[in-house]
């Protein structure tokens, strides 16, 4: 017992504590799990509630990102998922723990309809035929409202728990798990989940990546499955926490949002996607509260990204990381800047100590 403790003692000193990513990673989710011993305010628990759904919600669409593809109708899964958990929730009185991930797995049904057709195209056109998606969708609201509840959206829905601190905890766990999921399955260098080194050889160069065998199609389906699962997770427990389905949900500025959040934390990182989520919209509820903050809010947000793609193309958590840390050209073990030596080889880290 003792020996394994002393294993995983020295495992953390090794593999988190001296690796800057891994030890803010794991700060970020400590400071996550304790800030209900601090506050437990409703709004300042709704407002971290919020936060926690809109984080699996734009690592979704990192997801996708990391293959190369942009979507700008990631709402649509956010959207139609809801709709589903809702009206099951409503008509067949199923628990969140059923209405949630079946909400999910519609939004892998609807995307691979949207998606076989649509990933015939890449790039700009792309992005394109993936904006009109949340846009019939709504339409098909309209034309159907004794069904989906029409403008007024579908309401009586159950909430997740009448103890706020017990909703808090549920939503930050499924984050957790779902952005660690969506992490393992993008990393290039993991050498488990092979799955994300196809990704990043397919955004790199699709035409030699098919020319190396690889079914660049089949994997671009996987990639669009899996973002619209976590996507519908995101949407069903964003309407459970809401208690209502409506057409907000779908709204083409709330594709543009998360890609937003996304592209400002980091692009294809995942934690990046995250990272920007908790760093914009607190910046965002902040705005909201001066009388001018409703009209000025867009325009600060759209400086914001022009200041991101200027000064940090990669986004503001690769930025940070970049000054962090530093690799080792010997063995490539990452090691904190400040240091002279690799934490594995000793080599140099820096020029000047080879002279």
């Amino acid at each position: 017992m003792i020996y394994h403790l002393r294993w995983m003692w020295q495992w953390i000193l090794g593999e988190v504590f001296s690796r800057p990513g891994r030890l803010i990673a794991m700060l970020f989710f400590l400071t996550l799990f304790i800030l209900p011993v601090f506050t437990t305010t409703p709004s300042t628990l709704r407002f971290l509630i919020l936060a926690a759904i809109y984080a699996i919600f734009a690592a979704s669409w990192d997801l996708l990102a990391v293959t190369g593809q942009v979507s700008l109708g990631q709402a649509l899964f956010f959207g139609s998922a809801g709709y589903t958990a809702a009206l099951i929730n409503i008509h067949f009185g199923f628990p969140i723990w059923v209405t949630v991930p079946l909400g999910g797995l519609s939004a892998v049904f609807i995307g691979l309809i949207a998606g076989i057709p649509a990933l015939r195209l890449r790039g700009f056109y792309l992005a394109l035929v993936t904006l009109a998606f949340p846009v019939i969708f709504t339409g098909i609201i309209y034309i159907f409202p004794e069904f989906f509840g029409g403008e007024m959206g579908l309401i009586g829905i159950d909430r997740i728990s009448k103890n706020r601190v017990i909703v808090y905890y549920t939503v930050v766990l499924v984050m957790m798990v779902s952005g660690f999921i969506m992490w393992k399955l993008s990393d290039a260098s993991s050498k488990i989940i092979r799955t994300g080194i196809i990704f990043h050889a397919i955004r790199e160069d699709e035409i030699a990546a098919r020319l190396a065998g690889i079914n660049t199609v089949r994997y671009k389906l996987l990639a669009y499955a899996i973002s619209a699962f976590f996507a519908g997770i995101a949407g069903g427990l964003y309407i459970h926490f809401m208690r209502i389905a409506g057409p907000s949900s779908l709204a083409v500025f709330f594709s543009f949002q998360v890609l937003l959040w996304a592209i400002f934390g980091g692009k294809g990182t995942i934690y990046g996607a995250i990272a920007g989520v908790y760093i914009l919209f607190p910046m965002t509820e902040y705005i909201m509260i001066y009388e001018w903050g409703e009209n000025f809010r867009h325009i600060i947000m759209s400086l914001i990204l022009i200041f991101t793609l200027l000064f940090m193309p990669e986004g503001i958590s690769v930025w940070i990381l970049d000054k962090l840390g530093i690799i080792c050209r010997r063995c490539k073990v990452v090691n904190f800047a400040n240091r002279k030596n690799c934490r594995a080889c000793r080599a140099p880290l820096h020029l000047e100590n080879q002279k």
